[in-house]
């Protein structure tokens, strides 16, 4: 049995439940840019303490957006029920924009940021076959241009929470604008333009390697 693991005094629960509420906010509010630093000046613990209850940043991840990846999960699988698919599909980046304008933590891991973790490949394993159900419904309807893949979506949500991110302090909402001029884009229509070569899974794979951060490394200033 780990140190994690054994059961804790009532004191050391009290300042794990610190730190996890504390590493929930920050992660929200700076993505996988934060370090243990700024989660134990939050908790108001010492480093040492954080250390102790989660030796790596990603055991604190694990637990800090276990609950945000679940949520994340289930729209998915929610949009699949839609009335039709373009509705299904339309209300799936909707939902998921806005969870990932409101937390860069969950953003950084769901679109794929340089990190593994347990529940985030479980998420995975249910997201990507929901998202690829959700496209190719919409192309069988006649509702979405048929040269649009799954891969195209987790792009999209990254161009859109980039600008929720970078915009926030003065037009929070804003990245719903530019989320519904891509949308508007993706609709079916005699003058579609031609999209180049489609993305493969390796492309968007590198993508979010130079897009996201990596836990490991700090962000910028």
């Amino acid at each position: 049995m780990t140190d994690i693991d054994r059961p804790l005094r009532r004191d050391a629960e009290l300042n794990r439940q610190r730190i996890i509420a504390a590493a929930r906010e920050v992660y929200a509010e700076r993505g996988l840019a934060a370090t243990f630093d700024d989660v134990a000046q939050r908790a108001g613990v010492g480093i040492g303490t954080v250390y102790r209850r989660f030796p790596t940043k990603e055991a604190l991840l694990e637990v800090a957006l276990e609950e945000r990846l679940k949520e994340h999960a289930a729209a998915a699988e929610a949009a699949l029920r839609a009335p039709t698919a373009w509705e299904g599909l339309t209300t799936f980046l909707g939902e998921a924009a806005k969870m990932h304008a409101a937390d860069r933590g969950l953003r950084d891991v769901a679109l794929g940021a340089s990190i593994s973790l347990r529940h985030l490949d479980q998420i995975r394993d249910r997201v990507v076959p929901k998202v690829k159900q959700l496209v190719a419904r919409a192309q069988a309807e006649g509702s979405l241009r048929p040269d649009v893949t799954a891969e195209d979506v987790p792009l999209m949500l990254m161009m859109v929470s980039e600008v929720a991110h970078h915009s926030h302090p003065v037009r929070p909402d804003i990245y719903g604008r530019y989320l519904q001029l891509l949308i508007d884009g993706l609709r079916s229509s005699p003058g579609d333009g031609d999209l180049g070569r489609p993305l493969t899974n390796d492309d968007v794979e590198a993508l979010a390697r130079e897009w996201l951060p990596s836990p490991h490394r700090p962000g910028p200033a």
